[in-house]
């Protein structure tokens, strides 16, 4: 008897429920989806989170890495797509590609040799790419499980992500206490908030490693968008280790130009030395900011087919975008299509990679006393 009070109250629950999109078997597939994404290591959990506005967009996240794991979007007709290439279990992200999605840090994209010099220190990184050290190693922000929370803030549910990453892991110096903050808006806004202090002097660099196919994952190439970058110049690449000269160089009237929309598709295999060094687009753009530290437009991408439209805000001073050369295969994504060359591309706003060795780029210097605060919005709509 009290096993069937319970089912008809769950009947009349499900009865009652309204949410834009959303249904008791919605319900159900967010439960199993949840979890498949349960899991302890080393007595810490693992788990999934979930953001949606009134308009019917979701963020799913996990705690593992800090990782973006879907977006899901209409198109111009109404259809919802998931635009976040990735897996469908914590297995799959534990066993795959560690940058899907991810929080990377402490100090995002390369730096020359794994070593840089501070206040007369030098410091030794992981060598993960050739001689260099890209993404902090092998063993970053992205491979490590964060405490996580539900907040609420004045703009509605947010979710907290919190870090300390102890003195000289992976070889950076100093304690480093860290927070991401993922919130979505009725304004279809994914705001990402980063903050971070330190008890020794330190760099940081933090971005996040979304790949992106507006067509929706597993859809094809993404060379087929049209694309703008608020940007007069890039950091110069010596070659295919993609490590920048120290010069910025003035790409307008080039194949690396989108101040005004250009299709990806038109140059990105142009014979221009920057492009054949990345295989495609792979570089950062310095952002035209009137002041230092802004939060302004850096970017943005028009998908045809699917209307659907993105632009990027950042308070950081550069934006590396990657149309995804690397990707050859090996990743099976959540539709067991496999992620190829240029079937997604990266927004990563940061600072100029290989800082903490070019003291005429921007800072990235962090020391007792400072706090760290980044902000970077995705925004989302249709055409």
């Amino acid at each position: 008897m009290n096993r069937l009070i319970k089912l008809l109250l769950a009947g009349i629950f499900c009865a009652s429920i309204l949410f834009s999109s959303t249904s008791c078997s919605n319900m159900n597939n967010n439960d199993k989806q949840k979890r498949l994404f349960q899991k302890e290591i080393g007595g810490k959990k693992i788990t999934l989170f979930s953001l949606e506005n009134s308009n019917g967009i979701k963020v799913n996240l996990t705690n593992y890495g800090g990782k973006i794991v879907n977006i899901w979007l209409p198109d111009r007709n109404g259809n919802q797509a998931d635009i976040i290439l990735g897996f469908n279990t914590i297995d799959e992200y534990l066993k795959g590609s560690k940058s899907f999605g991810a929080t990377v840090g402490r100090f995002a994209n390369r730096i020359a040799k794994a070593s840089f010099i501070l206040d007369s220190l030098t410091y030794n990184l992981p060598v993960n790419n050739g001689p260099n050290c890209l993404h902090s190693g092998p063993d970053g922000f992205y491979s490590k499980i964060f405490d996580a929370k539900e907040i609420e803030t004045p703009e509605g549910k947010a979710v907290e992500l919190h870090y300390v990453s102890p003195d000289g892991e992976n070889g950076f110096p100093g304690t480093l206490d860290f927070n991401v903050t993922f919130r979505l808006t009725d304004n279809n806004e994914l705001v990402i908030n980063y903050k971070a202090t330190t008890d020794k002097p330190t760099v940081l660099n933090v971005t996040n490693h979304a790949y992106f196919n507006l067509k929706g994952e597993g859809k094809g190439e993404i060379t087929g968008m049209e694309v703008v970058v608020n940007a007069d110049s890039i950091a110069e690449v010596a070659n295919n280790e993609m490590i920048p000269t120290g010069n910025y160089r003035n790409i307008s009237g080039t194949p690396m130009d989108f101040k005004t929309p250009r299709l990806v598709s038109k140059d990105i295999d142009a014979d221009y030395d920057q492009l054949k060094y990345g295989g495609g687009y792979d570089h950062a753009w310095i952002l035209n900011k009137e002041a230092k530290g802004d939060l302004s437009f850096a970017a943005s991408a028009y998908e045809p087919q699917s209307g659907r439209f993105m632009e990027v805000y950042t308070t950081e001073p550069s934006i590396q975008f990657f149309t995804g050369n690397s990707l050859n295969g090996s990743q099976i994504g959540k539709t067991g299509v496999a992620y190829t060359k240029r079937t997604g591309f990266c927004f990563e706003t940061q600072h100029v990679p290989d800082s903490p060795n070019h003291p005429n780029f921007p800072s990235t210097v962090l020391r007792p006393g400072e706090t760290y605060n980044s902000t970077t919005i995705y925004k989302f709509s249709v055409k």
